[in-house]
Formats: C-alpha cells, sequence, structure tokens
C-alpha cells in the first residue's frame, strides 16, 4: 500500500504540465518561428509604400533633368550674346578708325582730279602723307626707328648689306619698308638694308 502511494507522488512530481506535452518542445519552436515570421514581415515595406518610392525618385529626377536643360539653354544664350557684343565692338571699333582715314581718302581723290603741275601734286602728296601720318598716331600708330639706327632683328628685317665707310658696322643704311608699332606691338618690321663698315669690322 505504501509502495503504491509513494508511486503516486513521484508520478504527481513529474507531471508534464499542459500546453508543453506533445513532439518534445516543437510548440516553442514554432512560436519563435512566428514572431521570426512577423518581424521579417514588419521589415520589408508594402507594394504601395514602395511604389511611392519610386515615384518621389522619379520626381526629383525629372526636376532635376528640367532645371539641367534651363541651365544648358541659359548658357547657349550667354554664349551667344557674347559673341554678337565681340562682333558690334568689332564693328564698332573698325568704324572709328576707317571714319578718320576716310578725309585722307578725300585728299587723295581731289589729288587724282588736280591739273596742276607734277611739283604741285608732289607738294599736295606729301601733304596727305603728313595727315595719313597725324591719323596713325592719333590711333597709337608709330613708325619704327631705322634709318642711322642699330640692326635690332626684333623690329628690323634685313634685306642685305651695303658697304658704307661714312656708318658704323651693323646699323641701318637704308629704309626700304617703313615699320609700325601700335603701342609695345610690332604691327610689321622695317625692311632696311644694313651697313658694312670694313674699317670697322677688321678692327
Amino acid at each position: 500500500m505504501r509502495k503504491q502511494e509513494s508511486e503516486s507522488n513521484l508520478m504527481e512530481r513529474l507531471e508534464i504540465p499542459a500546453g508543453e506535452a506533445g513532439d518534445g518542445g516543437t510548440a516553442p519552436e514554432a512560436e519563435a518561428a512566428g514572431k521570426t515570421g512577423e518581424r521579417s514581415e514588419a521589415a520589408q515595406p508594402s507594394a504601395p509604400a514602395q511604389l511611392s518610392e519610386i515615384d518621389q525618385l522619379t520626381a526629383e529626377r525629372d526636376q532635376l533633368l528640367d532645371r539641367l536643360a534651363r541651365l544648358q539653354a541659359e548658357f547657349d544664350n550667354a554664349r551667344k550674346r557674347a559673341e554678337r557684343e565681340r562682333l558690334e565692338f568689332r564693328d564698332y571699333a573698325a568704324a572709328g578708325v576707317i571714319e578718320q582715314f576716310l578725309p585722307v581718302l578725300d585728299n587723295f581723290n581731289l589729288a587724282l582730279k588736280s591739273t596742276g603741275s607734277t611739283e604741285q601734286l608732289r607738294s599736295g602728296v606729301a601733304l596727305i602723307v603728313k595727315q595719313m601720318e597725324e591719323t596713325l598716331r592719333q590711333l597709337q600708330v608709330v613708325p619704327v626707328p631705322a634709318l642711322g639706327e642699330v640692326f635690332d632683328p626684333r623690329v628690323h628685317e634685313a634685306l642685305g648689306a651695303v658697304d658704307r665707310d661714312d656708318l658704323p658696322d651693323q646699323h641701318v643704311a637704308e629704309e626700304v619698308r617703313r615699320g609700325y608699332k601700335l603701342r609695345d606691338r610690332l604691327l610689321r618690321p622695317a625692311l632696311v638694308r644694313v651697313a658694312h663698315n670694313s674699317k670697322q669690322a677688321s678692327e
């Protein structure tokens, strides 16, 4: 009798609580798996949310493309405007120069219509040359010093050498064509012949 009571007490202490019995604890694992699945589904955005994000990115892209197109158009307009202003300035500057030479041309035409003597014609042409030189001077165009100067290959172009005992060696003996400068810029070199003094060369 005591043996049966002991076995009954032992069975009561070893009795598994309800809800935990079954296939060796598979219920807690299933519950954990269910919670993990719920977290995965919560982490993934829904289809409407994904579409909304795509629409937003598409709108931002369209705005950037529109802004880029407007900047490109503004750049093209600025470039065309600068080119137009440059051409207008060049035409304006050329017009100012041409206007100063018109009186010189008028005097040449008057000289051609003149019936005076050769000396009178020569005197008239000399006056026109002076007028031309004055016009160039107003434009800050000055002749390159040549005759009697030391030959300078930076502003002189030698056509040859001439024997001259009355001039220092390597000095300009003849000016064939006058050279000109615009301020400090060389427009064209002076064509010259250079003196060769044999006495100085031998010393």
